[in-house]
């Protein structure tokens, strides 16, 4: 099941940026051949594939995320502002030119369905759980309130790209070992190992805190 369909597609890598589905991102299209690549997705279907670009290793990861634009505003001198929704993920299988974009060849990738669905949502709630704990305790420590967004996904796959996508930080090689994960379940586990590690320690700051905090 993983992995689907094969077509061509734009590539725009980008520096330590992961994009998942379903996630919005705006972009400012400035180089001549990105602004080449925006007018030829413009005049087909709208859509170019986002992939991280390691500037350590200078290499770009083999899976990312198409992009589909939704809004773009031209201005006089040829640069745009482009809002684009995160759509399917895909692997790169083969660079088929890199002038005067990159032109991929690419397979869609879907999630497999591995564990029950019960199994499947009581596991998305114990990740819930944990991100809003994680929530709650970063408000107590900024001495402020804070809560989860109202339109956190429910769908366990949807609440899994959610995390991945709002992991804070300089965590590019987590989100990208995120994006490639091909069960749901797998990626959920990996997200509550890193919520509770996180709980975990905030939870050590909060009692330090409330210690040594006058009354």
């Amino acid at each position: 099941m993983g992995e689907l369909a094969v077509r061509e597609l734009p590539l725009f890598p980008l520096p330590d940026l992961v994009l998942f589905p379903q996630e919005v991102l705006p972009l400012h299209i400035f180089e001549p051949r990105y602004r080449m690549m925006l007018r030829t997705a413009l005049a087909e279907d709208k859509r170019f594939g986002v992939v991280r670009w390691d500037p350590d290793s200078q290499t770009m990861a083999n899976v990312g995320c198409c992009a589909e634009i939704i809004q773009c505003r031209t201005q006089d001198d040829d640069r745009s502002n482009v809002v684009t929704l995160g759509q399917q993920r895909f692997r790169v299988l083969e660079i088929l030119r890199e002038s005067p974009y990159r032109l991929a060849l690419v397979s869609w990738i879907e999630d497999d369905r591995v564990d029950s669905p019960d199994e499947l949502i009581s596991l998305a709630a114990d990740v819930r759980q944990a991100l809003r704990d994680v929530v709650e305790l970063t408000g107590k420590l900024l001495g402020k309130a804070a809560t989860l967004p109202s339109d956190l996904p429910d769908l366990p796959r949807e609440l899994s790209f959610w995390i991945g996508a709002h992991l804070a930080g300089p965590v590019a090689d987590q989100q990208q070992a995120l994006l490639e994960i091909t069960d749901t379940s797998e990626r959920l586990r990996e997200e509550y190992k890193l919520l509770d590690h996180t709980r975990r320690q905030l939870a050590a700051r909060t009692v330090l805190k409330d210690t040594f905090t006058p009354s």
